[in-house]
């Protein structure tokens, strides 16, 4: 099964309404299967960010399809839109983005309120824990972020992602804001969890060591995806 498929994809952005509109994807193809691991990478501003932004439903192409699960993005319905980032996206940034007010158990828990099927509270904070546990975060769950590592935050932040099975993981540069060993240690994570959970992962990333570490590989230039 397809999980995600960007057919025949062009996107523009202007900088003001007074400037001429800069073409950044032209004609992009992309197929992501079920449990698939795939790297983008490429020069600054050439688009990768904007790839990711159409697969987790925040942008609009301009021309081209853009289906998830199997079904056309629903532009227009914000319901089914905030429903579907809620119960099948996972999203991972280069910055944590954690509350600094909430528990690190609190941060995981906090997509398990959004969209119309909430889990249920004591199932959701079951797998919280037991994510938490599975990334060694088990004595640090009721602490906040400024008592936490970069890496032990960026580990939060990837539990989070996961706390409600979604089938997509979107992670645009989850390391840039990390040392070569934290880096290499997420990225094993990641991996780990895309044996054991099953869904598909896409990694934005500059480092072609670990863009190399992906089952598939693309580069982004030109408006256009490439393998390599």
């Amino acid at each position: 099964m397809m999980i995600a498929e960007l057919s025949n994809i062009t996107k523009t952005y202007r900088t003001s309404p007074e400037a001429p509109e800069q073409r950044v994807l032209t004609g992009l193809n992309l197929a992501i299967a079920t449990g698939a691991t795939l790297s983008i990478s490429g020069p600054s501003g050439c688009g990768k960010s904007t790839v990711l932004n159409l697969l987790g439903t925040l942008d609009q192409p301009d021309a081209g399809i853009v289906k998830l699960f199997g079904e056309e993005v629903p532009y227009g319905n914000e319901i089914a839109l905030s429903d579907l980032r809620a119960e099948k996206l996972g999203f991972i940034f280069q910055l944590h983005h954690l509350l600094p007010q909430c528990t690190a158990l609190e941060n995981v828990l906090i997509p398990t309120l959004g969209g119309s099927r909430r889990p249920d509270a004591g199932e959701a904070a079951d797998r919280a824990k037991r994510l938490l546990n599975r990334v060694g975060l088990g004595a640090h769950m009721d602490k906040k972020p400024a008592q936490l590592s970069g890496g032990e935050r960026q580990r939060v932040a990837v539990v989070r992602a996961l706390i409600r099975a979604p089938g997509l993981i979107l992670a645009d540069e989850p390391t840039g804001a990390l040392d070569a060993a934290s880096a290499s240690l997420l990225i094993d994570l990641l991996l780990d969890l895309n044996k054991e959970e099953g869904p598909a992962l896409v990694l934005v990333t500059h480092d072609p060591a670990l863009a190399g570490r992906m089952a598939q590989k693309y580069r982004l230039t030109e408006g256009g995806l490439s393998l390599g």
